[in-house]
């Protein structure tokens, strides 16, 4: 459950299930909200779970884990991927190294299998591993004015470089700012702090300096759609990420982590067999609606929403590779026209990391 429930009520809040957390799915005005986060500044409570590694090893054991390098200063993250032998993603985390312990930010409901999983392989290497999911809250501020809400209650100066942080405070209240990658196609930073003080930092993001109003996750989905932004349970699981075009996910010259055989051979090959597109759509289907080019069924969408940036309804959907041009999706048994578009749907004020590259 969400650690501000109460508030959440008390602004009018509709919940929903992700990855087995309830979380806010909208408070009443999603459409509203969601043009108001374009045009200035939202923020949002990240469900993130989140684990806790100590130990002199602890970024050797990581760095041999996941498919992108992790730094090894303090104050800089990066954006990785675990794969299964067969190269397929089993989660996708950001981590950050914070000096004497490393962080690690998981989609809802993957931390605590990431850490047994991580548990289970650790022999001789001085590594600890703790689920801390329940001991920080997470906000998400993001718009074209992000950067000047946070500048209005942060005691330093905004981090500057993507996926790195700065510590300090927002009035009495000490907190983590860490410069997002875009996810939103939005200027973007996350708030970390100790749980204890949620209620306060919530006030101040929502009241204090230059306001910015709270969304829930409707309104993250639409957003990081129009971004280009491949999320993990719609998206990223279960996939090969040449499949996705996640490029900034791995280093492809690491070559120490698992699955990296697969994934290197992909590369080499040139193409994978399917490819992540935007789709412009006469409705918004269902995630799993099949895709045609004429009568051979090409691909699946993975989403759709009716895009209040854009004014009609937008896709993401796995296609086979090269597919482009005119398409119909199946929807409650009609086709209906789509047509393959370059990503992202909105260029906002910052671009996706995500955005598929093949």
């Amino acid at each position: 459950m969400t650690v501000l429930a109460d508030i959440h009520d008390e602004h009018g809040a509709t919940y929903a299930d992700r990855g087995g957390r309830t979380v806010v799915d909208h408070y009443g005005k999603p459409v509203r909200v969601h043009r108001a986060v374009r045009n200035g500044v939202g923020f949002l409570e990240h469900a993130y779970g989140i684990l806790t590694i100590t130990g002199d090893d602890r970024v050797e054991y990581v760095d041999n884990a996941v498919s992108n390098r992790i730094p090894a200063t303090d104050g800089a993250g990066t954006y990785a991927l675990l794969l299964d032998p067969q190269g397929h993603i089993e989660t996708d985390m950001y981590v950050y190294n914070a000096g004497e312990r490393l962080l690690v930010f998981t989609p809802p409901g993957e931390g605590e299998s990431l850490a047994a999983e991580w548990r289970e392989k650790i022999f001789i290497q001085d590594v600890d591993i703790s689920v801390s999911t329940g001991d920080f809250g997470v906000f998400g501020v993001y718009g074209p004015q992000a950067t000047e809400k946070i500048a209005s209650v942060f005691n330093e100066q905004t981090p500057d470089e993507h996926l790195s942080f700065v510590r300090g405070s927002m009035g009495d209240a000490g907190v983590t700012v860490v410069r997002t990658d875009g996810v939103a196609g939005e200027e973007g930073y996350e708030v970390i702090c100790a749980v204890d003080i949620v209620e306060d930092v919530f006030d101040t993001l929502e009241n204090r300096g230059l306001n910015a109003a709270p969304f829930g996750y409707r309104t993250w989905n639409a957003l990081t759609l129009e971004a280009g932004t491949p999320l993990f349970e719609p998206e990223l699981d279960g996939e090969i990420p040449n499949v996705l075009g996640l490029r900034n996910a791995v280093d492809f010259e690491k070559g120490c982590f698992v699955g990296q055989e697969v994934v290197s051979r992909v590369e080499n090959r040139g193409q994978p067999s399917r490819q992540l597109v935007g789709l412009s759509v006469e409705v918004a289907p269902e995630a799993g609606a099949a895709v045609f080019a004429g009568d051979e069924a090409v691909g699946e969408i993975t989403r759709a929403v009716d895009s209040p940036s854009v004014g009609e309804p937008i896709a993401l959907a796995l296609v086979d590779f090269g597919i482009e041009g005119d398409l119909t999706v199946r929807v409650d048994g009609t086709e209906r026209q789509a047509s393959v578009c370059s990503l992202p749907f909105v260029e906002g004020s910052d671009r996706s990391r995500r955005i598929p590259e093949y």
